[in-house]
């Protein structure tokens, strides 16, 4: 008897799945993300965001961005982010009112591109004032 296993090179053994489900904003189920919260300012790709955020700052009588954290509450847990594309107007605009363009930098500043963070400084670069987050609570990701 003749068995043939494993014929082939690696290149025939390839496989490509398309995933078209998620875990995240899922409010019922055993394991539940539901969305807290969307994040991040409206601007031009020519803007400088730093320099705009940080005259803000000034100009509104914070020293620090630290500061900010006495001005605003924030999430008090970790919690998971991603990347959205946001519609027309659905974040705050550079030259809208200061404190709201403020209270996103600082959101934006304890993030990372896949995590919140409470604990961490507020760390303010062009690359995490310009993201556009979503965050998300994993409240019942681990199920006993």
């Amino acid at each position: 008897m003749t068995v043939w296993a494993n014929t082939g090179g690696p290149c025939s053994r390839t496989r490509v799945e398309h995933i078209r489900r998620t875990l995240l904003n899922r409010t019922d189920g055993p394991i539940r993300m539901p969305r807290v919260l969307r994040v991040g300012l409206d601007h031009r790709a020519s803007d400088d965001v730093a320099d705009i955020v940080w005259r803000t700052l000034a100009a509104a009588g914070f020293a620090t961005p630290d500061h900010l954290r006495a001005a605003f509450t924030v999430p008090a847990k970790r919690l998971l982010c991603r990347r959205f594309v946001p519609r027309a107007r659905e974040l705050p605009c550079l030259d809208d009112a200061p404190l709201a363009v403020l209270e996103q930098a600082l959101l934006l500043g304890l993030c990372t591109a896949h995590l919140f963070d409470p604990s961490r400084p507020v760390v303010w670069t062009t690359a995490s004032l310009s993201r556009q987050l979503e965050l998300f609570e994993p409240e019942g990701f681990y199920v006993s």
